[in-house]
């Protein structure tokens, strides 16, 4: 018995301990959370508005920040939505405590697009007459297009830095040959010659399409960029091109003799030029604004009664309610939800998406469709509007597009694997299939089709590919023998798609907003309220998807620490066979 009771209590004190364990670990998460959204970033009230790239990460939408690094002490990067990041910088502008922009370019991962959407909003502010002042120490092409922008550009003089100035590059990877080592048979079904995505598994090198639409696509971002890059420093593109494809732009001193930097200092040096700018004897008296604190001190706050509201599509289109990509469930709920709502007058449709799911598309198409009916749709470019991302938005009331951003991309492919040479040749497993009719076992991976089941899945592959083809001449105005001339699955640049009718407009996230504002009628985008839907997962709301929480349990537990609106993540069983734009 006293042996019974010893172990009893022993069990309890483990089970007391893993109890307090929990609450320790939840309450230091909830303690994150709430430090993090009580802190107000504190600016001083004059001084220079530093940029720096390599510690911010632009994302399409704001969004709060990750509760595991939060719980870990935070990370060196920040987080800022690329709306809050041109608001901060159009801010500045006007704002005479800020003396001029500090950018520091180096150490940038974000993506071509965005740097042109931030290079856009960056040479608007010049306009104010305050300077930008950029530094350098290892440029990339990326980078140093990004500097490229500023009144003057300053590099490091010390040796020693690797500069990475050489153009556009893109690689393709091909796994034809080790599938094909493998024993494993990708069957590709696609419609369009230049449909690549499936090429990756299939080939062991690029065709001729694919390698003619790559060369095309580095071409035209080079040309944007370049044509940029040689406007602000006063050469031309042909002398720009001279020095990248001789490798010229090496060392510092390299960059000054060609004038891509228009001076080299040391630390000092650098620093005694920042305090003359700034109007101080010395540089400890300058006072830096870190962007992200400012971009946070002076997010958009209106309390206009009247919205546009911002629907950020951006991830892969998927089925289901999923809270991380653009999922046909949620996303529909989301456009009806906007379209319901009396107070969003207009939208802004901004599409981040490489494409995916032909029935989630449909399902937003309908969706947004039924919008435009009530309510003016704008569509905006970010990276990607290919495949299923164009299905979606082709049909807007006007489409603006960044000169880098992959468009188009009209066309249908469907992946199916046939791993049976692998189990028999390789790990020696034989399988049999016992059918009810003849065909099936046709998607179970198991065995290569045959002529008929080819046939079959090509029929639906094609069907697609017409409708997408009636989808975009009805949104586009344009027939359908035009839109297959430019379709057959072909990804544009944003400035080659101009060409072809396509897209409507080279322009930004704010020029899209300063256009919705004109056609909902009242131009000054300062009267109205900019909201965004998805509305962003809390640091709580995400703790819950990660812990799984079902939708009834999440609310339940939730709600005893904060309202909350997004479902959670939910599941979805893939098959063996998805067709994808």
């Amino acid at each position: 018995m006293k042996s019974f009771l010893k172990s009893t209590l022993a069990a309890a004190c483990g089970v007391l301990l893993v109890f307090v364990v929990v609450i320790m670990f939840f309450g230091a998460i909830f303690g994150a959370i709430a430090a993090a959204g009580e802190s107000t970033p504190t600016i001083p009230s004059e001084g220079v508005l530093k940029i720096d790239m390599s510690a911010i990460n632009i994302t399409e939408q704001q969004q709060e920040s990750d509760p595991m690094e939060m719980l870990a002490g935070g990370t060196t990067t920040e987080t800022i939505g690329l709306w809050n990041a041109i608001n901060a910088i159009n801010t500045a502008a006007s704002d005479p405590a800020v003396k001029y922009i500090y950018l520091l370019t180096d150490g940038s991962v974000a993506s071509s697009t965005t740097l042109e959407e931030l290079r856009a909003s960056l040479s608007k502010f010049k306009s104010s007459g305050k300077p930008i002042i950029a530094y350098t120490e290892s440029p990339s092409t990326g980078s140093y297009y990004l500097a490229s922008v500023a009144d003057k550009i300053y590099m490091t003089s010390y040796q020693g830095a690797s500069a990475m100035v050489t153009g556009v590059s893109s690689q393709m990877i091909f796994l034809g040959d080790l599938f094909k080592r493998l024993g494993i048979n990708m069957q590709l079904v696609r419609y369009g010659k230049y449909k690549s995505a499936g090429e990756m598994y299939t080939r062991s090198s690029s065709s001729a399409e694919n390698r003619e639409q790559y060369q095309r696509l580095v071409d035209s971002m080079w040309e944007s960029m370049s044509g940029e890059i040689a406007e602000s420093r006063g050469m031309s593109v042909e002398t720009l091109d001279k020095y990248i494809n001789n490798i010229e732009l090496n060392l510092p001193e390299d960059f000054l003799r060609c004038g891509m930097v228009d001076s080299l200092y040391t630390r000092e040096q650098l620093q005694n030029q920042l305090a003359v700018l700034a109007v101080k004897e010395d540089y400890k008296d300058v006072k830096m604004i870190p962007f992200a604190d400012y971009a946070a001190a002076k997010a958009p706050a209106s309390k206009a009664s009247k919205s546009i509201a911002i629907i950020y599509a951006d991830g892969e289109i998927i089925d289901g309610s999923d809270t991380k990509q653009i999922a046909g469930d949620r996303f529909a709920k989301l456009i009806e939800k906007a379209r319901r709502d009396s107070t969003v007058k207009a939208v802004v449709l901004r599409v981040n998406s490489p494409g995916g799911s032909v029935l989630a598309s449909e399902k937003i198409k309908h969706e947004l469709d039924l919008l435009g009916e009530v309510k003016p749709i704008v569509a905006s470019y970010g990276s990607y509007a290919a495949s299923g991302g164009y299905w979606i938005s082709n049909n807007c009331d006007k489409i603006f597009t960044n000169k880098t951003t992959l468009t188009g991309s009209i066309g249908v492919f469907g992946l199916i694997p046939d791993v049976s040479g692998t189990l028999k040749n390789i790990a020696h497993v034989n399988i049999e299939s016992v059918n009810s009719h003849k065909h099936s076992d046709m998607l179970n991976g198991m065995r290569p089709f045959d002529d008929a089941e080819h046939n079959y899945m090509y029929r639906s592959i094609d069907n697609i590919y017409k409708l997408f083809l009636a989808t975009v001449s009805e949104g586009r105005g344009i027939s359908e023998a035009e839109v297959d001339a430019v379709g057959q699955g072909r990804v544009w640049t944003g400035s080659d798609a101009l060409g072809i009718d396509l897209v409507d407009e080279i322009g930004t996230l704010e020029d899209a907003l300063h256009y919705t504002a004109s056609i909902a009628g009242d131009p000054d985008l300062n009267n109205w309220d900019i909201t965004s839907y998805p509305k962003p997962q809390t640091s709580l709301e995400a703790i819950m998807s990660l812990l799984g929480q079902s939708t009834e349990e999440e609310v339940s537990i939730v709600k005893a620490f904060k309202e909350i609106s997004e479902p959670t993540v939910v599941a979805r069983i893939d098959r063996n066979i998805e067709i994808k734009l």
